[in-house]
């Protein structure tokens, strides 16, 4: 679903803020849950913010909202904490874990009760179920919803205020696979319109299709931060060349000073260049079947990242070797 406003509202578009985590530590006890973060999330793009359970994102997103105090450090929406917020749901619209909702209540009436709250003209709430796809719902009970319609009006909740930023916590979280690919385009189109968008998840391949750029967090701090393009750009890349004429291949290569290993699918040449090895081919006359650069798969490079076994150059320093965090909000970091 595009959200694509009449041409008269455009000029009133919701403007997104600068989110920054200025050397953020948390500790719960003897427990850091968030140790040094600092990181900037900007307008206009869908920024993932990634690390397995009890990594310290929500924690993180808690600070960031004004929910929980930072043991030191700051962490700013625009220039300000969200106290300092002049209209905070106009500002920030956040779904953190899973919504609580009144079973006998209708989807339309869960939301006048926020809307009223906050001073919110009630057709904000038609609007919000229009753009989530739960029109249709507005009048049903919520006790009867399912978990991805739960998630929709978790969703339209945090578009209330038509805010300028938005920070969802898993909101694939129970979507199916025609759910997510709404949400991806949603979330998508809200960022073009300028819109800061902040997604929690703890699955890399959930959000991979989703989000264009990354923080990634291990054990309180920061592992990497960045494009998802530069995730996968490491040392370890190589090209696979195939022909149907492999022994004329082969000659080509071996003129041309490469080393390479013949598998299965094909020669793969460690650290080679697509460009040079196509040349190379078209200069012997022979015609490729396959050439493509390989590297690790993704979710293995998020792993390396998170256990500590790759460190990324956007990032100073690698996380602690010890105290896995593994507790929850009560007293366990998350």
């Amino acid at each position: 679903m595009e959200v694509t406003p009449p041409a008269e509202e455009r000029a009133a578009m919701p403007e997104g803020h600068v989110l920054e985590f200025i050397d953020v530590t948390k500790r719960f006890g003897a427990v850091s849950a968030v140790d040094g973060l600092t990181a900037r999330v900007e307008p206009g793009t869908v920024t993932g913010f990634l690390g397995p359970n009890g990594a310290g994102k929500t924690t993180s997103l808690r600070i960031l909202l004004g929910l929980v105090g930072a043991t030191s450090g700051r962490a700013t929406i625009g220039g300000k904490r969200y106290a300092e917020l002049p209209r905070p749901l106009q500002t920030v619209g956040a779904a953190l874990e899973a919504s609580s909702f009144h079973p006998g209540r209708t989807a339309a009436n869960h939301l006048k009760v926020y809307a009223q709250a906050a001073g919110l003209p009630t057709t904000r709430v038609d609007e919000a179920l229009g753009l989530v796809g739960l029109a249709d719902a507005a009048g049903r009970k919520t006790g009867g919803f399912s978990l991805g319609m739960r998630q929709r009006l978790g969703l339209a909740y945090t578009l209330l205020g038509d805010p300028g930023v938005l920070v969802l916590d898993e909101p694939a979280n129970g979507l199916d696979p025609e759910g997510i690919k709404w949400l991806r385009g949603f979330l998508g189109a809200l960022a073009r319109e300028g819109r800061t968008v902040l997604v929690s998840s703890h699955m890399l391949a959930e959000v991979q299709q989703t989000v264009s750029s990354v923080l990634v967090l291990s054990r309180g701090r920061l592992v990497y931060q960045g494009d998802m393009a530069d995730l996968t750009q490491t040392d370890d890349q190589a090209v696979i060349i195939d022909a149907p004429d492999r022994a004329a291949l082969a000659r080509a290569l071996d003129a041309a000073g490469y080393d390479y290993e013949a598998l299965r699918t094909g020669f793969t040449v460690r650290g080679g260049d697509p460009v040079a090895l196509g040349a190379i081919a078209a200069a012997a006359g022979i015609a490729l079947s396959n050439l493509q650069r390989r590297g690790p798969a993704l979710e293995e490079l998020f792993l390396a990242l998170v256990d500590g076994t790759r460190t990324h150059a956007s990032v100073a320093g690698a996380p602690p070797e010890s105290e896995p965090n593994s507790t929850t909000e009560a007293g366990e970091p998350r």
